[in-house]
């Protein structure tokens, strides 16, 4: 019997597919130099590579902003930076890794760390929109200070989740839940970029802070560059090598009994905002959340 090749009857094939292999945590990530992965999109006067291109710093001042891309485009894998934030007063100013595509009914997976006064922590909010929708915010604060040193972000986006880790920790978890009428990202082959810019109209407070200028410039810093995905060219519908990398097998298809555990432990003591418990907005809870268990 022939099979159909088809981007959704393969989704239905991975889909039905049963996991019994314990999760476990993605493969190590590897450092490379910046260029290895990424360009330069804006503002490069603003931007210094240092060390032989394996550090990058990102320059805010009062005139601009500036930011990068990633050379591929891709449908699915493993994505890690290590990122040193902007340190003090940093009020108004967002510090943005994400992976985007690029048609009017875009996906998008954000990272988007908000900046605060002196003294208060910084917000990591993470969004993940499908088919052009986003409105799934999650904020959290951090356990560490994260301008003191470098920490590693990375998501891990297959068929069946999407995971955010910090440091290898779950902070967040998108399960696939087309089947409840939930759009997923499965596709559109997305670019990642990062950025660092003035959002003082929104960032912190809902606004009612202002970027302090007297602290400019402020740096974010970058190492680590990895991208272990699927590249594919802009019209690629699925991954033509879907089923058959790492990060397709059992094993990631899941959070393991652990794994919830420490998702478990930054909802509870971490969590500031899950759009999943926001009644105001959502008098129905959005059905992909129960499946994410993140409520």
């Amino acid at each position: 019997m022939a099979v159909s090749s088809s981007p959704w009857a393969l989704i239905a094939l991975f889909l039905m597919a049963s996991s019994t292999v314990m999760a476990i945590p993605p493969r190590k990530a590897i450092d490379v130099p910046f260029g290895r992965n990424y360009v330069p999109t804006w503002a490069f006067d603003h931007q210094k590579q240092l060390n032989g291109g394996s550090e990058l710093q990102l320059i805010l001042d009062k005139y601009t902003g500036t930011g990068f891309q990633s050379k591929g485009s891709y449908l699915f894998g493993h994505f890690s930076m290590h990122i040193k934030l902007p340190a003090g007063d940093t009020a108004g100013v967002v510090t943005a890794f994400y992976l985007s595509s690029t048609n009017n009914e875009h996906d998008e997976i954000d990272f988007e760390f908000l900046g605060n006064r002196t003294g208060q922590p910084a917000i990591l909010q993470t969004n993940v929109f499908t088919g052009g929708k986003g409105n799934r915010e999650q904020r959290i604060y951090l356990w560490f200070d994260p301008s003191k040193a470098y920490h590693t972000y990375s998501i891990l986006w297959n068929l069946y989740q999407i995971v955010f880790f910090v440091d290898n920790i779950p902070i967040r978890v998108f399960k696939n839940a087309k089947d409840l009428g939930v759009r997923f990202p499965f596709n559109q082959p997305m670019k990642l970029y990062s950025s660092l810019w003035n959002a003082d109209d929104w960032a912190t407070r809902g606004g009612l802070e202002k970027t302090n200028w007297a602290n400019a410039p402020f740096i974010a810093s970058y190492r680590g560059f990895h991208i272990d995905g699927c590249q594919a060219s802009v019209e690629a519908k699925y991954c033509a090598t879907q089923g058959r990398m790492w990060w397709d097998q059992n094993e990631f298809r899941d959070l393991d009994a652990e794994q919830y555990r420490r998702l478990k432990w930054v909802r509870m003591k971490w969590t500031i905002y899950n759009y999943c418990t926001d009644r105001t907005r959502f008098p129905v809870m959005p059905a992909e959340c129960k499946r994410d268990r993140d409520v």
